[in-house]
C-alpha cells in the first residue's frame, strides 16, 4: 500500500507572542484528494484559543473509527448478499486518565443504524456477526489499543 499522507498546517497569527501560550489553536488538515479543512484544538480543552467551527483531534479520532468501521461492515454485507440502502452511525468518545494521569480517548461507542431492503435481511446474530467481522478488518480499529464497541440500533 502506498503511504497515508496529511499535511497539518498552523501559523502564529500577527501580534501573538506565542511563549505567553496565548495563541490561536486553529490550523488546516489538507488531504491528497484535495480536500483542506478546518481543524483546531477541542474548544473543551482550551476554550479562548480553539476555532470550535474546526475539527479537533479528538473528533477526528471517532470519525476515523467510525467511518472505518462504516466502509468495511458495507464490504462485509455485499459478500454476504445483503443490500444496504444507508448507514448513519453517531459515534462518541470518552476522554478519561490513564495510569501515568494523562488524558487518552479510552472507550469508543458506536450506534450504527443500518437500513436493510430486498428480501434477503439479517436476522441480529447476523447483524452483530457482520459488526464483529467490520470491526477485526478495519484498518483504524487494528491501529489503537482504545477500546471500541458497537450498539447497533435495530
Amino acid at each position: 500500500m502506498d503511504n497515508i499522507v496529511a499535511t497539518v498546517a498552523w501559523q502564529r497569527g500577527a501580534g501573538e507572542a506565542f511563549t505567553d501560550k496565548r495563541f490561536s489553536r486553529g490550523h488546516q488538515w489538507s488531504f491528497d484528494g484535495g480536500l483542506t479543512v478546518r481543524a483546531s484544538s477541542s474548544p473543551q480543552v482550551v476554550q479562548k484559543y480553539s476555532d470550535p467551527a474546526g475539527i479537533d483531534p479528538e473528533e477526528a479520532f471517532v470519525a476515523s473509527l467510525s467511518a472505518c468501521h462504516m466502509l468495511t461492515f458495507l464490504w462485509v454485507a455485499a459478500s454476504k448478499g445483503y443490500v444496504v440502502d444507508s448507514y448513519r452511525d453517531e459515534a462518541a468518545g470518552v476522554m478519561s486518565k490513564n495510569a501515568k494521569g494523562k488524558y487518552f480517548v479510552s472507550s469508543v461507542t458506536m450506534r450504527p443504524q443500518v437500513v436493510f431492503s430486498g428480501a434477503n435481511r439479517p436476522d441480529r446474530a447476523a447483524l452483530e456477526a457482520m459488526h464483529h467481522a467490520a470491526h477485526e478488518d478495519c484498518f483504524i480499529a487494528n491501529s489503537v489499543l482504545t477500546e471500541v464497541r458497537w450498539e447497533p440500533v435495530v
